[in-house]
């Protein structure tokens, strides 16, 4: 992609999408733009190859092309693969009654620093906006484990976590990251972007499209 527009349309505007799992085994904490790179997983290899990759071709073609380095965004439209889609939705189904089985997650330690994603987008635009291209961390400060993450989805529910959520060995990754949290001064100073949902709000609109969505589809609703 970066060779195509530099090739034929030089004067377009290039956002990556880099992420926080390149910084893995962080070596400071928070993480921000100047922090280095130490991924733990082929995915966030991959994106710190991407990202090297957009700043090489920034600093040798004089293209117009930044990297958002973004923390974990979340919405109604994650995928189910993800832990955080998982719990909202093990939570609905609770509470519809539709759980055959308790949810089986890996590490309810690792602790992310998890936003809305509407809100990340708003940030990418603005990144584009500016006159001189530039990478930024974006995240929300705040950091919460994945425990808390399930505990939030059930308890908005009324539901107590521990009944419903088990930990499974085969879920846990080969090199985990443990911690991950961001610092977006930057993008806040320079771009003039904040997080407008917090966590708690984050979780439970979510647990509210699952409920919607599993009222639209499950047999026999009413």
């Amino acid at each position: 992609l970066l060779e195509a527009v530099r090739r034929h349309a030089p004067g377009a505007r290039y956002y990556q999408a880099s992420s926080s799992e390149m910084f893995g085994k962080a070596r400071e904490v928070p993480q921000r733009e100047t922090t280095p790179f130490h991924p733990r997983s082929p995915y966030g290899a991959s994106k710190a190859f991407a990202h090297d990759l957009t700043v090489n071709y920034r600093e040798s073609y004089g293209l117009f092309a930044v990297s958002g380095i973004l923390f974990n965004h979340e919405s109604e439209r994650r995928g189910l693969e993800f832990v955080s889609r998982k719990a909202t939705d093990a939570a609905a189904r609770a509470r519809l009654g539709l759980l055959p089985s308790r949810l089986r997650v890996g590490n309810l330690v690792a602790r992310r620093d998890w936003g809305y994603a509407p809100d990340y987008v708003r940030a990418m635009w603005m990144m584009l906006q500016q006159s001189e291209p530039q990478d930024y961390v974006i995240a929300t400060g705040a950091q919460h484990s994945v425990r808390e993450f399930a505990q939030e989805a059930f308890g908005y529910l009324g539901l107590n976590y521990e009944d419903h959520v088990v930990v499974d060995p085969q879920f846990l990754r080969p090199a985990d990251v443990e911690t991950l949290l961001g610092d977006a001064t930057k993008a806040r100073e320079q771009l003039g972007w904040t997080c407008k949902v917090g966590f708690k709000d984050l979780v439970h609109e979510m647990v509210e499209a699952d409920l919607r969505h599993l009222r639209q589809t499950r047999p026999g609703k009413s």
